[in-house]
């Protein structure tokens, strides 16, 4: 405990020249200075003082962090990485069967800066929200452990273990009567407006079904979009716009090591507001991963090509006097993703044309940035931009007004362009430990 004395000489007011009433403010304003000086000696004092409490910056975008704050109270967590002592960075991607692998990084920092730990938690895809926040605040308890032995706040910790009846032994293996296929049926999106005068209806359903394994990631996937609106006017017929997108999606991916890959890709598409009756394509590709594909959660950094055939049969005649076609074309794309404790980074360069003539072609550059620039800073961003040269199916003739609002028909462009930035500024206390979900 520091102290602080503080020490006051009083003169005669008449040798200064100082008057009576003078002299009473005088004394009354020292009196104030000594009584602050007092009350905060001990406040001085406790801020010299060293907090043996460990500080923690939870850097998750899937985690729920007042349950995590309300469950593991035993540490301080603060706003901003720059003021922790511990930065708990979490990922997660999902698993072949619908679940989730998370991955922990727990970096020390300060007198910590030697302490880094990763753990790895795999939660199943039955596992409920409540299972999962539970799992993942396990896996961060052990975390927080070796820290905790080391700081001066470890009394009253300790460590146990539970062995469950269905504990596998070490080296066991598993027998899948599935053989790793996980089926999906799903609905998702069935919507209906109704009004006086309009009506809307958006209805989306399809089927899953996928397999990973180390060595193979399949997938074949139909789905089925239908939208209906319909406009009352008076004293005229009603508009009404009927828009389908069905088709399936496939392809079997197989691992050849840990930086190539190849694939297999089977698409199949009908869509009226593109003047697509039928496309059929199948393309063969192959993948390389400039870092070993067990990082990719991290970092990630590929290159891919794939080559093939497309047939193509529309409603309409297009603008370049065709019913049906067929066509070669192929594609080249880089991508870039990195996730680490001072932001992500995601890009890709996508290029594709077609051989019978090479000015149908496709370019596409998308850009995603989050960055914590300093404290209390963060800046996000993200721009796209596509360079479109191959729109083959659209229809002959002028688009009427109707049917471009209530997009029925696709129309020509040269591009499309969107972007975004989006700055942020916090500062005050370091702490945020406190939980209170009231409204």
């Amino acid at each position: 405990m520091a102290f602080i004395s503080t020490i006051i000489i009083f003169r005669p007011a008449q040798r200064i020249g100082m008057s009576m009433e003078r002299k009473w403010i005088f004394r009354g304003l020292i009196l104030c200075y000594t009584l602050l000086l007092l009350n905060s000696a001990p406040i001085m004092a406790q801020v010299v003082e060293e907090d043996p409490t460990p500080r923690v910056y939870v850097d998750c975008n899937r985690c729920d962090y007042d349950h995590i704050r309300r469950e593991i109270p035993f540490v301080d967590y603060v706003r901003e990485p720059a003021q922790a002592d511990i930065h708990l960075f979490i990922t997660d991607q999902e698993t072949g069967d619908g679940g989730r692998e998370y991955e922990f990084s727990f970096i020390g920092r300060r007198e910590f800066s030697s302490m880094d730990f990763e753990f790895e938690q795999t939660v199943g895809r039955n596992a409920t929200q409540s299972e999962t926040r539970e799992e993942i605040n396990n896996v961060i308890r052990m975390g927080l452990f070796p820290y905790m032995l080391r700081s001066t706040g470890s009394a009253g910790f300790s460590l146990s273990y539970e062995i469950g009846d269905e504990a596998l032994s070490a080296g066991s293996t598993v027998e899948d009567p599935w053989r790793y296929w996980v089926f999906e049926i799903y609905a998702g999106s069935l919507s209906l407006e109704l009004e006086s005068s309009q009506t809307e209806f958006d209805s989306r359903w399809g089927f899953y079904a996928n397999k990973v394994t180390e060595e193979w990631k399949i997938q074949f996937r139909p789905y089925f979009n239908y939208s209906y609106d319909e406009i009352e006017r008076s004293g005229e017929d009603p508009i009404d716009s009927r828009r389908h997108r069905h088709g399936i999606e496939s392809y079997a991916i197989r691992s050849i090591n840990n930086h190539w890959s190849a694939g297999l890709f089977a698409d199949y598409l009908t869509r009226n507001d593109q003047n697509i009756r039928h496309q059929i394509q199948l393309h063969p590709g192959i993948e390389y991963s400039l870092l070993p594909y067990d990082v990719a959660t991290r970092k990630a950094i590929t290159f891919s090509y794939r080559i093939g055939y497309s047939y193509l049969d529309y409603y309409d005649e297009t603008i370049f006097n065709k019913f049906e076609e067929q066509l070669f074309n192929h594609q080249l794309a880089a991508s870039v993703g990195i996730e680490q404790p001072w932001g992500s980074i995601s890009s890709g360069l996508v290029g594709s044309h077609y051989f019978h003539d090479f000015e149908k072609s496709r370019a596409e550059f998308f850009g995603n940035i989050s960055i914590r620039v300093f404290e209390g800073l963060s800046v996000n961003a993200g721009l796209s931009l596509e360079m479109i040269r191959d729109q083959l199916s659209l229809r002959l003739g002028n688009a009427s007004l109707e049917d471009v609002l209530l997009r029925q028909q696709e129309v020509s462009t040269d591009f499309e362009f969107s972007g975004f930035i989006a700055l942020s500024y916090t500062f005050g206390s370091d702490f945020a430990n406190i939980v209170n979900t009231r409204f």
